[in-house]
Protein backbone atom coordinates (compact mmCIF):
# COMPACT_ATOMS: atom_id res chain seq x y z
CA UNK A 1 0.00 0.00 0.00
CA UNK A 2 1.05 3.65 -0.99
CA UNK A 3 2.16 5.97 2.08
CA UNK A 4 -0.38 8.44 0.62
CA UNK A 5 -3.04 6.00 0.85
CA UNK A 6 -3.48 5.79 4.47
CA UNK A 7 -4.76 9.29 4.37
CA UNK A 8 -8.55 7.74 3.45
CA UNK A 9 -8.01 5.56 6.69
CA UNK A 10 -6.86 8.59 9.08
CA UNK A 11 -9.04 10.94 7.99
CA UNK A 12 -12.20 8.65 8.94
CA UNK A 13 -10.41 8.06 12.22
CA UNK A 14 -12.50 9.73 15.06
CA UNK A 15 -10.73 12.71 16.68
CA UNK A 16 -10.57 11.59 19.79
CA UNK A 17 -6.38 11.46 21.08
CA UNK A 18 -5.71 8.01 23.02
CA UNK A 19 -3.94 8.84 26.31
CA UNK A 20 -0.54 10.29 25.72
CA UNK A 21 2.18 11.06 27.84
CA UNK A 22 2.06 14.32 29.67
CA UNK A 23 5.04 16.48 28.85
CA UNK A 24 4.46 19.52 30.59
CA UNK A 25 2.33 22.18 31.30
CA UNK A 26 0.97 25.35 29.35
CA UNK A 27 1.65 28.94 30.50
CA UNK A 28 -2.01 28.87 31.47
CA UNK A 29 -1.73 25.42 33.22
CA UNK A 30 -3.73 23.58 30.69
CA UNK A 31 -1.34 20.01 30.22
CA UNK A 32 0.28 19.63 27.11
CA UNK A 33 0.94 15.57 26.08
CA UNK A 34 3.13 14.02 23.39
CA UNK A 35 2.76 11.06 21.52
CA UNK A 36 5.44 7.95 20.88
CA UNK A 37 4.39 5.63 18.22
CA UNK A 38 6.78 2.76 16.55
CA UNK A 39 10.20 1.29 17.09
CA UNK A 40 11.47 1.99 13.45
CA UNK A 41 15.02 3.06 12.48
CA UNK A 42 13.86 6.42 11.06
CA UNK A 43 12.80 9.11 13.83
CA UNK A 44 9.75 11.49 12.84
CA UNK A 45 8.78 14.30 14.56
CA UNK A 46 5.08 16.25 14.02
CA UNK A 47 3.91 19.20 15.68
CA UNK A 48 0.95 21.83 14.85
CA UNK A 49 -0.34 24.41 16.47
CA UNK A 50 2.40 26.61 17.10
CA UNK A 51 0.55 29.31 15.94
CA UNK A 52 -3.04 29.18 17.10
CA UNK A 53 -5.51 30.67 14.37
CA UNK A 54 -4.54 27.26 12.18
CA UNK A 55 -6.42 24.55 13.36
CA UNK A 56 -5.98 22.06 10.03
CA UNK A 57 -2.65 21.14 11.75
CA UNK A 58 -3.78 20.32 14.66
CA UNK A 59 -7.14 18.14 13.62
CA UNK A 60 -4.81 16.14 11.30
CA UNK A 61 -2.26 15.17 13.96
CA UNK A 62 -5.07 14.10 16.62
CA UNK A 63 -6.64 11.81 13.98
CA UNK A 64 -3.10 10.49 13.07
CA UNK A 65 -2.23 9.79 16.66
CA UNK A 66 -5.69 7.81 17.04
CA UNK A 67 -4.91 5.84 14.18
CA UNK A 68 -1.49 4.95 14.75
CA UNK A 69 -2.57 3.64 18.34
CA UNK A 70 -5.10 1.10 16.62
CA UNK A 71 -2.15 -0.65 14.51
CA UNK A 72 -1.17 -3.65 15.24
CA UNK A 73 3.08 -3.50 16.28
CA UNK A 74 4.10 -5.11 12.93
CA UNK A 75 2.29 -2.67 11.06
CA UNK A 76 4.71 -0.83 8.45
CA UNK A 77 3.82 2.30 9.56
CA UNK A 78 5.06 1.49 13.36
CA UNK A 79 7.87 -1.08 12.19
CA UNK A 80 9.76 1.72 9.63
CA UNK A 81 9.05 4.61 11.84
CA UNK A 82 9.04 5.52 15.25
CA UNK A 83 6.80 9.00 15.43
CA UNK A 84 7.04 11.57 18.16
CA UNK A 85 3.87 13.44 17.93
CA UNK A 86 2.40 16.21 19.30
CA UNK A 87 -0.78 17.45 18.28
CA UNK A 88 -1.65 20.82 19.81
CA UNK A 89 1.48 22.99 21.01
CA UNK A 90 -0.29 25.49 22.46
CA UNK A 91 -3.56 24.57 24.25
CA UNK A 92 -4.06 28.08 25.76
CA UNK A 93 -4.03 29.58 22.12
CA UNK A 94 -6.60 26.81 21.07
CA UNK A 95 -9.07 27.50 23.73
CA UNK A 96 -9.36 30.93 22.67
CA UNK A 97 -9.43 30.14 18.98
CA UNK A 98 -12.32 27.85 19.57
CA UNK A 99 -15.02 30.78 18.98
CA UNK A 100 -14.89 30.39 15.85
CA UNK A 101 -14.73 26.78 14.29
CA UNK A 102 -15.33 23.33 15.26
CA UNK A 103 -13.31 19.92 15.19
CA UNK A 104 -15.49 18.61 13.14
CA UNK A 105 -16.09 21.63 10.73
CA UNK A 106 -14.69 20.97 7.34
CA UNK A 107 -14.89 24.52 6.19
CA UNK A 108 -13.85 27.73 7.93
CA UNK A 109 -16.92 30.49 8.50
CA UNK A 110 -15.53 33.26 7.14
CA UNK A 111 -17.53 36.06 9.66
CA UNK A 112 -16.88 33.63 12.62
CA UNK A 113 -13.33 33.61 12.07
CA UNK A 114 -12.74 37.39 11.62
CA UNK A 115 -14.72 37.97 15.08
CA UNK A 116 -12.74 35.67 17.36
CA UNK A 117 -9.62 34.71 15.79
CA UNK A 118 -6.16 35.70 17.98
CA UNK A 119 -2.76 34.99 17.37
CA UNK A 120 0.03 35.74 19.84
CA UNK A 121 2.48 38.07 18.37
CA UNK A 122 5.97 38.14 18.56
CA UNK A 123 7.70 37.87 21.69
CA UNK A 124 4.68 34.75 22.73
CA UNK A 125 4.94 33.00 19.49
CA UNK A 126 5.42 29.36 20.00
CA UNK A 127 7.11 29.06 16.08
CA UNK A 128 10.09 31.05 17.44
CA UNK A 129 10.36 30.60 21.31
CA UNK A 130 12.61 27.65 20.81
CA UNK A 131 15.97 26.82 22.75
CA UNK A 132 19.36 26.45 21.28
CA UNK A 133 21.78 24.83 23.84
CA UNK A 134 24.69 27.11 24.87
CA UNK A 135 22.74 29.68 22.27
CA UNK A 136 18.92 30.54 23.15
CA UNK A 137 16.83 29.38 26.02
CA UNK A 138 13.13 28.52 25.70
CA UNK A 139 10.48 31.68 25.27
CA UNK A 140 8.04 29.39 26.92
CA UNK A 141 6.97 26.57 28.96
CA UNK A 142 5.59 24.99 26.11
CA UNK A 143 8.95 25.04 23.83
CA UNK A 144 11.05 23.71 27.04
CA UNK A 145 8.65 20.52 27.43
CA UNK A 146 8.56 20.43 23.50
CA UNK A 147 12.55 20.26 23.18
CA UNK A 148 12.55 18.11 26.42
CA UNK A 149 10.31 15.39 24.49
CA UNK A 150 12.84 15.72 21.03
CA UNK A 151 15.01 15.04 23.69
CA UNK A 152 13.72 11.31 25.05
CA UNK A 153 14.28 9.99 21.52
CA UNK A 154 18.25 10.02 22.42
CA UNK A 155 18.66 9.77 18.95
CA UNK A 156 18.55 13.03 16.03
CA UNK A 157 15.60 12.80 14.07
CA UNK A 158 15.36 12.48 10.13
CA UNK A 159 12.07 14.38 9.84
CA UNK A 160 10.45 17.24 11.52
CA UNK A 161 7.33 18.57 10.11
CA UNK A 162 5.75 21.73 11.71
CA UNK A 163 2.22 21.97 10.21
CA UNK A 164 1.02 25.72 9.39
CA UNK A 165 -1.70 27.71 7.87
CA UNK A 166 -1.92 31.14 6.53
CA UNK A 167 -5.19 32.80 6.61
CA UNK A 168 -5.68 33.60 2.63
CA UNK A 169 -3.94 32.69 -0.40
CA UNK A 170 -4.53 31.33 -3.79
CA UNK A 171 -3.03 27.71 -2.87
CA UNK A 172 -1.27 26.07 -0.91
CA UNK A 173 2.47 27.04 -0.36
CA UNK A 174 5.48 24.31 1.12
CA UNK A 175 8.19 25.36 2.75
CA UNK A 176 11.84 23.49 2.61
CA UNK A 177 14.88 22.99 4.83
CA UNK A 178 17.54 25.31 2.33
CA UNK A 179 20.17 22.18 3.66
CA UNK A 180 17.86 19.67 1.83
CA UNK A 181 16.65 21.71 -1.57
CA UNK A 182 19.09 19.71 -3.67
CA UNK A 183 17.70 16.36 -2.63
CA UNK A 184 14.20 17.22 -2.17
CA UNK A 185 13.23 17.20 -6.04
CA UNK A 186 10.99 14.62 -6.04
CA UNK A 187 9.19 15.82 -2.80
CA UNK A 188 8.55 19.04 -4.84
CA UNK A 189 7.16 17.24 -7.70
CA UNK A 190 5.08 14.71 -5.81
CA UNK A 191 3.61 17.81 -3.92
CA UNK A 192 2.97 19.59 -7.01
CA UNK A 193 0.92 16.75 -8.98
CA UNK A 194 -0.69 16.25 -6.07
CA UNK A 195 -1.58 19.62 -5.39
CA UNK A 196 -2.93 20.32 -9.11
CA UNK A 197 -4.92 16.98 -9.37
CA UNK A 198 -6.65 17.88 -6.53
CA UNK A 199 -7.53 21.42 -8.51
CA UNK A 200 -5.61 23.90 -6.78
CA UNK A 201 -2.77 26.02 -8.13
CA UNK A 202 0.09 26.36 -5.78
CA UNK A 203 1.39 29.38 -4.38
CA UNK A 204 4.01 31.28 -6.00
CA UNK A 205 5.86 33.84 -4.27
CA UNK A 206 9.36 35.51 -4.63
CA UNK A 207 10.30 37.23 -1.46
CA UNK A 208 13.87 37.36 -2.47
CA UNK A 209 14.92 35.90 1.76
CA UNK A 210 13.29 37.98 3.19
CA UNK A 211 12.76 36.64 7.12
CA UNK A 212 14.50 33.37 5.28
CA UNK A 213 12.48 33.01 2.48
CA UNK A 214 14.08 32.21 -0.64
CA UNK A 215 11.88 30.53 -3.82
CA UNK A 216 13.11 27.18 -4.96
CA UNK A 217 10.32 26.40 -7.56
CA UNK A 218 7.09 26.90 -7.97
CA UNK A 219 4.66 26.83 -4.74
CA UNK A 220 8.26 26.24 -2.80
CA UNK A 221 10.37 27.90 -1.03
CA UNK A 222 12.51 27.71 2.01
CA UNK A 223 11.42 28.27 5.47
CA UNK A 224 11.86 31.09 7.68
CA UNK A 225 14.76 31.51 9.90
CA UNK A 226 15.28 33.28 13.30
CA UNK A 227 18.74 34.93 12.23
CA UNK A 228 17.24 36.59 9.32
CA UNK A 229 13.95 37.38 11.11
CA UNK A 230 15.89 39.24 13.86
CA UNK A 231 18.00 40.57 11.06
CA UNK A 232 14.74 41.80 9.47
CA UNK A 233 13.31 43.69 12.43
CA UNK A 234 17.05 45.48 13.30
CA UNK A 235 17.17 46.79 9.32
CA UNK A 236 13.88 48.47 10.67
CA UNK A 237 15.38 49.65 13.31
CA UNK A 238 13.40 47.72 15.81
CA UNK A 239 15.61 46.07 18.12
CA UNK A 240 12.80 44.90 20.63
CA UNK A 241 10.76 42.95 18.28
CA UNK A 242 13.75 41.61 16.97
CA UNK A 243 15.22 40.45 20.18
CA UNK A 244 11.88 38.18 20.87
CA UNK A 245 12.81 36.17 18.07
CA UNK A 246 13.75 32.64 19.23
CA UNK A 247 15.16 29.74 17.36
CA UNK A 248 12.29 28.19 15.46
CA UNK A 249 11.52 24.07 15.86
CA UNK A 250 13.15 23.56 12.70
CA UNK A 251 16.40 25.42 13.64
CA UNK A 252 16.07 23.92 17.40
CA UNK A 253 15.39 20.10 16.04
CA UNK A 254 18.36 20.09 13.73
CA UNK A 255 20.69 21.61 16.93
CA UNK A 256 20.29 17.76 18.45
CA UNK A 257 22.28 16.51 15.83
CA UNK A 258 22.14 14.52 12.37
CA UNK A 259 21.00 16.27 9.30
CA UNK A 260 17.34 16.27 10.25
CA UNK A 261 14.57 17.08 7.24
CA UNK A 262 12.96 20.03 8.32
CA UNK A 263 9.10 20.86 6.02
CA UNK A 264 6.57 23.28 6.58
CA UNK A 265 3.15 23.04 5.35
CA UNK A 266 1.54 26.52 4.90
CA UNK A 267 -2.65 25.52 3.85
CA UNK A 268 -4.35 28.57 3.10
CA UNK A 269 -8.11 28.31 4.87
CA UNK A 270 -9.20 30.91 2.25
CA UNK A 271 -8.42 31.12 -1.54
CA UNK A 272 -8.77 33.75 -3.70
CA UNK A 273 -8.32 34.10 -7.39
CA UNK A 274 -5.23 33.75 -9.13
CA UNK A 275 -3.29 36.45 -11.07
CA UNK A 276 -1.71 35.43 -14.06
CA UNK A 277 1.83 36.79 -13.31
CA UNK A 278 4.91 35.95 -10.66
CA UNK A 279 3.90 37.61 -7.32
CA UNK A 280 6.76 39.64 -5.85
CA UNK A 281 7.29 40.93 -2.31
CA UNK A 282 5.79 43.09 -1.37
CA UNK A 283 3.17 43.01 -3.69
CA UNK A 284 -0.25 44.98 -4.37
CA UNK A 285 -2.69 42.23 -5.68
CA UNK A 286 -1.72 40.24 -2.09
CA UNK A 287 -2.37 43.46 -0.40
CA UNK A 288 -5.72 44.13 -2.39
CA UNK A 289 -6.93 40.93 -0.69
CA UNK A 290 -5.69 41.91 3.29
CA UNK A 291 -7.57 44.69 2.95
CA UNK A 292 -10.35 43.30 1.59
CA UNK A 293 -10.87 41.01 4.94
CA UNK A 294 -9.75 44.06 7.05
CA UNK A 295 -12.64 45.99 5.64
CA UNK A 296 -15.19 43.00 6.12
CA UNK A 297 -13.89 42.70 9.83
CA UNK A 298 -14.34 46.51 10.51
CA UNK A 299 -17.64 46.51 9.19
CA UNK A 300 -18.60 43.37 11.27
CA UNK A 301 -17.50 44.62 14.29
CA UNK A 302 -19.44 47.84 13.48
CA UNK A 303 -22.39 45.90 12.81
CA UNK A 304 -22.45 47.57 8.79
CA UNK A 305 -23.15 43.68 7.74
CA UNK A 306 -24.60 40.91 9.53
CA UNK A 307 -22.54 37.32 8.94
CA UNK A 308 -24.76 35.77 6.37
CA UNK A 309 -23.70 39.15 4.43
CA UNK A 310 -20.04 39.41 4.98
CA UNK A 311 -20.21 35.40 3.65
CA UNK A 312 -21.89 35.72 0.88
CA UNK A 313 -19.95 39.31 -0.06
CA UNK A 314 -16.89 37.53 0.45
CA UNK A 315 -18.12 34.63 -2.42
CA UNK A 316 -19.36 37.88 -4.68
CA UNK A 317 -16.10 38.68 -5.10
CA UNK A 318 -14.21 35.27 -5.31
CA UNK A 319 -13.45 34.35 -2.08
CA UNK A 320 -13.91 30.61 -1.15
CA UNK A 321 -13.24 28.49 1.74
CA UNK A 322 -10.83 25.69 1.06
CA UNK A 323 -12.43 22.57 2.80
CA UNK A 324 -10.28 21.30 5.45
CA UNK A 325 -10.48 17.66 4.12
CA UNK A 326 -8.22 18.77 1.68
CA UNK A 327 -5.34 20.54 3.41
CA UNK A 328 -5.19 17.40 5.45
CA UNK A 329 -4.93 15.66 2.11
CA UNK A 330 -1.59 17.72 1.04
CA UNK A 331 -0.45 18.25 4.65
CA UNK A 332 -0.38 14.45 4.62
CA UNK A 333 1.39 14.52 1.23
CA UNK A 334 3.99 16.28 2.37
CA UNK A 335 4.61 14.29 5.28
CA UNK A 336 4.78 11.71 3.01
CA UNK A 337 7.21 13.08 0.55
CA UNK A 338 9.15 13.85 3.35
CA UNK A 339 9.33 10.00 4.49
CA UNK A 340 10.30 9.17 1.50
CA UNK A 341 12.86 11.67 0.65
CA UNK A 342 14.88 10.06 4.31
Amino acid sequence: MKLYNYIHSILDTPIFEPKGQKIGTSFEGRDLFGFTFGTGHKKISLIAGNHADEPVGPLLLKKLTNYLSRLETHHTLLKTYTWHIIPHTNPDGEQRNLKWYSYEDNTTDLARYLKHVTRELPGKDIEFGFPIEGQIGSLRSENEAIYNFWKTANTPFNLHVSLHGMRSTYGPWFLIDENWINRTKNLRQTCTMRTKKMGYHLFDLNRYGEKGFKRIDEGFSTRPDSNEMRKHFLTLGDSNTAKKFHASSMESIRSLGGDCLTLVTEMPLFIFPKEERTLNWPDLYLQKWSDHFSKLKLKLSSNELTANECNELAKDIGMIAMPWRDQMCLQWQLIVAGLESI
